[in-house]
């Protein structure tokens, strides 16, 4: 576990403030839905790592999200498996806000920190996903750095769907 390590990207602050020196800031908000089935269906769901499980990565071990925890995500394009090594750093739960950040390992294809965050405004039950990322340090991950980036914008428009499309249902 690394208790010094501070969420760079604040799932718990409603407004985001980093200006992420040295990495590509991304930040983007949708609406999963309405009431409270929705609010309380999507929250489970994002601390049990159905962001990423319903975008096509598995996450090993397959447990809450708890900050300290290590798990190895998986992604897996064209039949391959790229191992992602991160730590959670800081998990977030309110009454109108729960979510998590977590940051990259050694090993990971990327360096930097990603958050998930279910949250609401009034009856509205909204995803907001922020994300730093720059190139990892190891010679081939620099190398395929911009097939990456196309490969995060895919990742990202699966996470505003994952738990969108099951929300509206």
């Amino acid at each position: 576990m690394s208790a010094e390590w501070t969420s760079l990207t604040r799932p718990g602050d409603p407004a985001w403030r980093e200006e992420g020196v040295g990495f590509r800031r991304w930040e983007r908000t949708t609406v999963l839905g309405t009431g409270v089935d929705v609010w309380a269906w999507a929250t489970t769901e994002v601390l049990r790592w159905g962001v990423k499980t319903r975008s096509g990565f598995s996450v090993t071990p397959a447990t809450a999200v708890t900050q300290g925890s290590r798990p190895v995500i998986m992604a897996h394009p064209f039949g391959l498996s790229i191992r992602e090594p991160v730590e959670v750093v800081d998990v977030v739960e309110t009454s109108d806000r729960v979510g998590f950040a977590y940051r990259t390992l050694a090993g990971h294809p990327v360096s930097g920190e990603e958050a998930f965050v279910v949250h609401r405004e009034g009856d509205v039950v909204l995803l907001t996903i922020r994300s730093l990322t720059r190139p990892a340090s190891t010679p081939f991950w620099k190398l395929v750095y911009p097939a990456l980036v196309v490969a995060q914008t895919v990742a990202r428009h699966r996470y505003t769907r994952a738990l969108r499309r099951r929300a509206s249902r």
